[in-house]
């Protein structure tokens, strides 16, 4: 990255099938086609095959392995777990020569209560101090849910602050779809931050089924489709001021800015990547590329 500030990259839960089809090393040579040269890792199994061509890709594409992915505990995502999988988690990332873990959800079952929140907190703190003694950061992933209200604070402050060893990685469609503003949120967290993922919030319209369903009297299919028209977008085909968020990103301390889309809604994932590789391109963040 030499003095770059920050670089635009690809969260690979989105490379997930790909990579189960055509191996690692050939999907992240397609997203360096692209013009990408960073990726997080998740939802990938982290055999040694897969490690072994993530770490060629690195070597011999010069794609940047911003973080790996794991889970507290075992989970239905896949990642490896630090209670259980500890010593291989630090061992590949120093084979990835990545820096940091990151924790993408909230447990589960820690949404049931705050005591299970805070139960969650206390030991994934134990585990950033654990893991910064190999030299690797601990970091959280918000949805919306850590917007809920405790006694007047957000789940996420309380979060933050049971946890101090543990950074925040802030995720724009969430914080957004959390009822916050997402450059305000990402300011507040300044200097806690080193992780933003540009995924972008889109009002769909609503399909042409929803109003044969309206017009054979069936309400509930068409409120289903009258809710379910928030989107996740390519950068840029959303609502959210890229303009701003990914400056004041920046200025907050973000060292990777990755790009995400959890739903493609049918198209192609390397045509939705090179959707918001030009939007960006467009909007004048070349450079950070």
């Amino acid at each position: 990255m030499g003095d770059q500030v920050a670089v635009i990259g690809v969260q690979a839960m989105m490379l997930k099938d790909s990579v189960a089809e055509h191996g690692a090393f050939e999907t992240l040579r397609r997203v360096r086609e692209i013009g990408y040269r960073a990726v997080e890792i998740s939802q990938i199994p982290l055999t040694p095959e897969n490690v072994a061509e993530i770490a060629r890709a690195r070597d011999e594409l010069g794609i940047d392995i911003a973080s790996i992915s794991a889970g507290l505990e075992p989970s239905p995502a896949g990642n490896d777990a630090l209670t259980t999988d500890f010593d291989k988690i630090v061992a590949d990332a120093k084979a990835l020569g990545a820096t940091m873990v990151r924790i993408g959800m909230l447990p589960f079952d820690a949404m049931a209560s705050l005591e299970k929140v805070l139960a969650f907190c206390d030991a994934t703190e134990q585990m950033a101090q654990r893991l910064a003694e190999h030299g690797i950061g601990l970091y959280y992933h918000n949805h919306h849910i850590e917007f809920a209200k405790y006694d007047g604070r957000f789940l996420l402050d309380i979060i933050a602050d049971r946890s101090p060893t543990v950074g925040l990685e802030l995720d724009a469609h969430w914080l957004q779809r959390g009822g916050v503003d997402p450059q305000r949120t990402i300011e507040r967290f300044a200097g806690r931050v080193a992780m933003i993922h540009l995924k972008d919030y889109r009002i769909g319209q609503l399909p042409p089924e929803a109003f044969g369903a309206l017009a054979q009297g069936d309400f509930a299919t068409f409120m289903q489709a009258f809710t379910g028209v928030v989107q996740f977008a390519e950068v840029g085909e959303g609502n959210l001021d890229w303009q701003g968020i990914i400056p004041t990103s920046i200025d907050a301390g973000a060292k990777y800015l990755l790009v995400e889309q959890d739903d493609l809604y049918g198209r192609d994932v390397f045509d939705c990547l090179q959707t918001s590789y030009d939007n960006l391109v467009a909007l004048g963040f070349a450079d950070l590329f």
